[in-house]
Parts: structure tokens; sequence; C-alpha cells
């Protein structure tokens, strides 16, 4: 197992110290490096990944994949490949900018075989997601504060937890903000975490969740921590006076930390499918959203619904939202950078 994070030698430096950049992957493990380094070191390939990532969205895969068992390219090819990208959630903008490209692609390789037309849609998927890869900073601020956002279910708290440990294990110093005050589930959740990893925890049953974000970055600044993560509520974007509140929130900690939060993370259920890209519309409404974590993909047919969320950020004014994890499982190694190239070979299996 490897981790995300890793100590860089250190440097002489006049003010601050140099951020650590966490590397969208190409392939390869993922590494931190200073981000004026022109490419990141060569690591283990990630094949362990790629298979359980593959395994993950074997059922959407498999109904891809299906569209290609014929002999012929032709029109009823291109139309069984529509209701499957439109049966795995690709919505209809990316399905048909996929089915265009794929066309030209098709043509400019003069491919007379389903199997490589195959091939070709990978490389399409993949030119389509590659503007949802993103280096995750950590280090330009201290501490750098990442608030995380999304509906109840949606496995918030647990990849809350497994970043904690990525970071733990790279030696720095986190501090965890219980931000979800009138939820004991939630506070024993990420309770439970922190020790489990061996950082600090600020909580308070009952508290204003701006107030125990506001102590908390008061607190990582005091403490001298690297990264604080605050854990809010889950709540439906239709709640208006919940989302009211995430915003009071997101104010408050800017008033404990110019500048912060510097990460507003929305983790989304790579199930629900279209309802996810409706959750990031709102969320990114609400709070202008700086990257996606997905997760639950281990299972699911609605796996083109990155298709869809990528074709919406390219209309998106700053462009699209990243997605900054992916996730397939329970285990710590089930979280994982994204990668457009790994994403599309799996989803055509």
């Amino acid at each position: 197992m490897f981790s995300f994070f890793r100590k860089k030698a250190p440097t002489p430096a006049p003010t601050a110290p140099a951020p650590e950049v966490l590397p969208a992957p190409t392939g390869s493990a993922p590494s931190v490096m200073p981000p004026e380094s022109s490419a990141p070191p060569q690591a283990p390939e990630r094949s362990g990944w790629l298979g359980r990532l593959t395994q993950g969205l074997r059922k959407t895969g498999s109904s891809l994949a299906q569209v290609f068992t014929g002999t012929k390219i032709d029109d009823a090819l291109y139309e069984e490949l529509e209701s499957a990208l439109l049966m795995a959630d690709a919505g209809v903008a990316a399905t048909e900018a996929l089915l265009t490209d794929l066309k030209r692609r098709v043509k400019d390789a003069r491919a007379t075989d389903p199997a490589a037309v195959k091939g070709l849609l990978a490389e399409a998927i993949a030119e389509l997601l590659r503007p949802l890869e993103k280096q995750l900073v950590i280090g330009e601020s201290k501490p750098t504060v990442i608030m995380v956002v999304g509906v109840n279910g949606a496995g918030k708290t647990t990849s809350i937890g497994k970043l904690t440990r990525h970071l733990a294990e790279a030696q720095a110093k986190v501090l965890l903000a219980a931000a979800d005050t009138f939820r004991a589930a939630a506070r024993e959740q990420l309770g439970v975490w922190a020790d489990r990893n061996r950082v600090e925890i600020v909580s308070q049953e009952g508290g204003d969740p701006a107030a125990v974000s506001f102590d908390a970055v008061q607190a990582g600044r005091a403490r001298g921590c690297d990264v604080v993560i605050a854990d809010t509520a889950g709540r439906l974007p239709t709640q208006l006076h919940l989302m009211e509140e995430l915003k009071k929130i997101q104010r408050t900690i800017g008033k404990a930390q110019a500048g912060a939060p510097h990460e507003v993370l929305l983790v989304v259920d790579g199930n629900t499918g279209q309802n996810a890209l409706s959750q990031v519309k709102a969320f990114d409404a609400a709070l202008g959203l700086t990257g996606l974590v997905v997760t639950k993909l281990d299972g699911t047919a609605k796996g083109g619904v990155l298709a869809a969320i990528a074709r919406w950020g390219a209309t998106r004014p700053g462009g699209p939202v990243p997605v900054v994890f992916i996730g397939v499982g329970e285990k710590l190694e089930d979280l994982q950078t994204f990668s457009a190239r790994e994403f599309a070979l799996a989803l055509l299996g």
C-alpha cells in the first residue's frame, strides 16, 4: 500500500514553507512534490487499484461492452451505444458529445472492427474526463483548511477518515472539526477516526456548527497544524435553511483565517447517477466548490455520471469542478486520486 503524501526534503524558505502537491495520477501511484518541479517521480503501477476500479464499475462496463460484440460498425452500433451511455447516466449532452467525437475518431482511424471502436471510445471518454483531474495543494497556507459537505449517506465522514490517515502517515499534523454538532453518531464516528489516526479533534455536543469550525481553525493555527478538516452535517440541497447554515460556516471559517476554507469538497455517492450532478450544481451555487470526492463506485451501473459532470463543467464559469478522489470500497486503499485514463479503461472493462 502507498500513501498519497510523503515528506519533502527541507528547502531554504524566506517566509513560508514550500507547498506540497498531490498530483493527479497518470497510471502510477501518486506522490507529493513541489509545484515548480517539471514532472512527478515515477512510481510502481497501480495495477491493483485499476483492478478494483474495473470490478467496481463492472455493471456499467458490461452494458457498454455488449455494444461491441457485433461484427459491423453501423448505425445500429451507435444507437445501441447511445442507449448504453444514457442508461449509465452519462446524460444527453455528454452522450451526444462522445458519439460525435467517436465517429470522428473512427473515420480518422479508418476503423472497421467494433473492438477497435471500443478502444477509440475509451480515448474519447478519457479526453472528456481529463479536465476533472486536479492537483490538491497542501501547504500554501498553514493550516490548509478543508471544508467537506454532502448529503447524508454519501460517505463524508468515512472519506475524511481515510484522507486523514494518508495525511497522518505522511507526518502531517491534522486537526478535525466535528461541525455536525447535533448528530451524536456523526461526532462519535469522527472521534473514532481521530483516535485511530492519532489526530486531534474539536467537538462540542449541541453547539453551533459555525462556532465549532471557528474554534477548530483558531486551534489549528495556535497548535501549528498543517491541515484542518471540517466535517459538516449532511443535508439535501433543497433544505434551504440548512444550506444557509453551510454558507454561515464558510463565512465564519474565513473570519478565523483569511482566505479559508482553501478547499470546499463535496462528497457524492456514485450510485445516485444524475442526482449526483444535481447535487454538484446546487452545492456549487451555494458554496463555490473546489473539488469532488466520488464514493461507492463499487457495483454501480451509473458510472457514466462523471461524463455528465465533465460536460456540465465545460460550460461552468471558472471551469469544471474537479474530482479530487474516487472511492470503490471501505478499505483505506480504496480511496485514491482520480485519473481520467484509468477511469475510462475501467469503465469499458
